[in-house]
């Protein structure tokens, strides 16, 4: 990052988290990515997805605090 940006990431973070957020979102839209809308259609489809196989049970649902215990004990080794 060069010196003006630098400055500007510092300045960013002294924002409230509300306009830092309207800042990324500003800055997310001016670059050449899928528009917001397809980003939102996607996610879309990919939780109606989801849905769907909870609902016809092809997946096995499980327990969060389960999975984390696991993941922590499996870290420890």
């Amino acid at each position: 990052m060069n010196a003006l940006a630098e400055r500007l990431a510092e300045d960013a973070l002294t924002l409230p988290d509300d306009d830092r957020a309207a800042l990324v979102d500003v800055l997310l839209r001016s670059l050449k990515s899928p528009a917001a809308e397809e980003i939102d259609r996607l996610w879309a489809e990919e939780a109606e997805r989801r849905v769907k196989e909870i609902e016809d049970g092809t997946v096995e649902l499980l327990d969060g605090r389960e999975v984390l215990r696991e993941v922590r004990e499996r870290l420890r080794r």
